[in-house]
This record gives structure tokens, sequence and C-alpha cells, in this order.
């Protein structure tokens, strides 16, 4: 007996067709936004995630070594393939590039709820605009893909900041301050205790008084006080930008689900303007569900001409926590349209019973029939076992007379119709269809 590596899952037939919808769905709306497919590999060279993280990223990422040398790694995220990629076509690529991928993604962290080894996730993004509309349309996806599967706005809300306004306000305080270890400390401060959280901005080079300080002027959330706490051109233009892109997404009719949240800092290093964070608005979902933001300098890192960026990655199990908390995530069981059950051997029972299953699936109709070889009461309960709607019998004796039985499995009433005109003209012939004939 094999037990199933730790981090990964399996999803049975129920489960797979729940995520399929919310996918379907996801999908759906990014193609609605014009964002078009694309296909990404599942192994990189590692230098690619360590040039960009260092190499202490090594301990989250799945790496090896090949048969040629060559040192790779399962993609723990898809953002620094999509910049290759950029940067392989970028003068062929018209502007804006508005990509979307739905994939598996694999990193080595502590298993909990809503985070597993193996992940899987939407990533949209918009290359080559740096305007506030770029990043309302990054939100505006984002909220609609969430509307389209049922939530609303009491259950969920985008926390909005920009990476600007906290490096600026940071450097306000003390200019020798480390910014990036610092907003680092800022993404976990919703998740330590206060004085933890204090220790890790003095370890960035904030003394107690400047971290106590820089803290009280966050959480007054009022970005007219940041403004003029900070007096810089730096911290100005931030909050300029930031109001921009609240207002371009008020008028994507988008405003209701924003929330101004200074804290909101999110951990990769690589944003650079205005990030946001999607949470439960009713707090029984404790963790962030997914999160987005802009990241203008990633491609020009990576060998490419400088490009503006800003992208959203909702994953498939924290956004599954909140649409069951919700009560709207699928769970209509698998259904069957048609079960062809055979009664016989002759060859007249197999040829009509192929035809008429051939005939149901040309159709569109998800349509079952006997593979193997079973009695008519075990076809029966195989065919109530799948939830068939309608099981067509095609049996000897009703073939003698011309016939095959049509049988509604809710109501077990059943009729006959003729062989040869089934099933018919009709798009989708049921128990209905013939009752009235018969």
């Amino acid at each position: 007996m094999y037990d199933h590596v730790k981090g990964v899952r399996d999803f049975y037939p129920d489960e797979m067709r729940a995520r399929r919808r919310v996918i379907d769905s996801l999908e759906a709306v990014a193609r609605r936004y014009g964002f078009r497919e694309i296909g990404t590999p599942a192994i990189e060279g590692a230098d690619l995630y360590i040039d960009k993280s260092g190499e202490e990223i090594v301990d989250e990422l799945y790496s090896f070594e090949d048969k040629g040398g060559r040192r790779l790694a399962l993609t723990p995220e898809l953002t620094p393939t999509v910049a290759r990629m950029i940067v392989a076509k970028q003068q062929e690529l018209a502007k804006p590039i508005k990509w979307f991928s739905t994939r598996p993604f694999w990193r080595y962290e502590q298993v909990q709820q809503g985070r597993y080894r193996e992940f899987y996730q939407l990533n949209a993004d918009i290359f080559g605009s740096g305007a506030p509309e770029a990043d309302a349309e990054v939100l505006a996806f984002a909220a609609d893909a969430l509307t389209d599967l049922g939530l609303g706005s009491e259950d969920f809300e985008f926390r909005v900041s920009h990476r600007d306004i906290l490096g600026g306000l940071l450097e306000s305080i003390d200019p020798g301050v480390r910014t990036t270890e610092a907003i680092r400390a800022v993404d976990k401060r919703e998740k330590i205790e206060t004085a933890e959280y204090y220790d890790l901005l003095e370890a960035a080079g904030l003394d107690r008084e400047g971290a106590r300080e820089f803290d009280a002027v966050l959480s007054a959330g009022d970005v007219g006080e940041v403004r003029s706490f900070a007096d810089t051109d730096w911290v100005d233009e931030a909050v300029s930008n930031l109001e921009a892109v609240l207002a371009a997404a008020e008028d994507f009719g988008v405003g209701e689900y924003l929330t101004l949240s200074l804290d909101t800092a999110r951990g990769l290093d690589y944003y650079t303007g205005v990030v946001f964070e999607c949470f439960d608005s009713t707090g029984e979902v404790s963790r962030s569900v997914f999160g987005g933001g802009r990241y203008d300098d990633l491609i020009e890192s990576v060998g490419g001409q400088p490009t503006p960026a800003v992208g959203v990655a909702p994953g498939l199990a924290p956004l599954g926590l909140l649409l069951k908390r919700a009560g709207v995530w699928p769970d209509d069981p698998i259904e069957t349209d048609y079960y062809v059950l055979r009664v016989g051997d002759a060859e007249e029972v197999r040829t009509q019973a192929a035809r008429i299953t051939r005939e149901l699936r040309s159709r569109g109709h998800v349509t079952e029939t006997d593979v193997s070889g079973r009695s008519f009461g075990a076809q029966m309960g195989y065919a109530d076992s799948i939830g068939a709607e309608t099981v067509v019998v095609v049996g000897e004796q009703d073939l003698a007379d011309g016939v095959v039985t049509v049988k509604e499995m809710e109501s077990g009433d059943q009729t006959t119709a003729p062989v040869e005109s089934f099933p018919g003209e009709g798009d989708r012939p049921t128990y209905g269809t013939f009752a009235d004939d018969s």
C-alpha cells in the first residue's frame, strides 16, 4: 500500500468536477477581459529563482541535478517564467501583453490549511502598461472572477496599498533603514506578536521609537497624514498613483470591494507599486486568500527592456476555503444524461445499442453504456449510481417488436419508442417525448 507524498493531494471525480467548474469560471472571466492563455513548463533552471531571490530560496525549491548536470527546479511560481518568455520575444509582442495560465506549482514549505506543497493557481498579468488603469483592470478582473463564482461584497474585500508609500515613509523616519527587510516585517505584522514585529523593524534599522512612530502612522490609515508626515516627492507620487488606481477601479465598478490598507505589503521583494490582498470579509478564513500587485522591474532584471507589469494569482486551495465558507462551492453531483442498457447478446442488440449511444454522444449528451457484460439488474444499479436521467433499454424482445424502452429514472416511469426513429429529430429525447404516443 502506497501513500501519496506529504503536501500533495488526490482529487476524486466529485471534487475534481467542483474544481473544474471553479477553474472554468475563472478562465472564462480572464478571456472576457482579453487575457490570452499560455502554457509553461513544470521545470526551469534553478538559477531563474536563485538570481531573483537569493540562495536562501533553494530551501523552498524542489531542486535537483539532471543527467546532464544542469541544476533544475520544479516551478514554485509563474512570474519568473513569464518574464523569461517576454524577454525571448519582446520585440515581436504587441503591448499591452495580457496573458493567463492555470497550472500546478511546487514549493517546499510547511503544510497548513489552504497551503500545500503542490498547489494550483491561475495567474493573470498585464505587461507593457504602467497606467493606473492597468492596475485597476487587474483588480476588476479579480473582483468579477469572485462575483461570477457567487461571492459578494459581504464575502470578500481587497486590501490595497502601495509599496513606495511604505518605503518612502520608512526612509523619512530613518534614511539608513533597510527598506526591503522592514517591508517584509510589515507583511508579517498581522501574524506575529507586536513585540516581535517591533524587533523585526529594529533589526531592519529602525530604533524602537522610530518603529512605534512608523506603526502609528500606518495604523491611522490616512494617506493624507502619510503624505504630510513624510513630506517627500517619493511618497507624494506614490499616494497620487494609489489614488488614481482606486479612482480607476471605481470607474470599472469594483470600488465597493476595495479597502485602503497601508500595512498591506505582500512578502515578495519584486513588487514595486500598488499591491493588494484578498481577505474573507467575515474573518472566518483568517489567511490571505490571494494577492497581486505591480512589479515593474522584473523584466529588466532578467535581461529584458524596462517593461511595467501588474498581475494577480488566485490559488484554488485558499479560494476554495472562501467559497466553502460562503456556501457557494460547487457541490452538484456528477450526472449522466443517458445510460444505454443492453439485454442479450444478439448482434442486433449490440449494433442498435452502439448506434443509439453514438448518436446521443454526437449531440453532446453524457452517455454511458455497458462495457462489462453485466446483468440487467447490475446495469440498472450502475445507471442509478451515476445519476443517469434516462435509461434506454435495448433488448431482444423489444427489438422484435421494433421498439426500445425509455425509462425516466427519477419517477420510474417508462414507455416505448420506435427503434428506427430513436433518438429522432429532437435534441434531447426523454420519457416525456414518447409517453403521449405510447
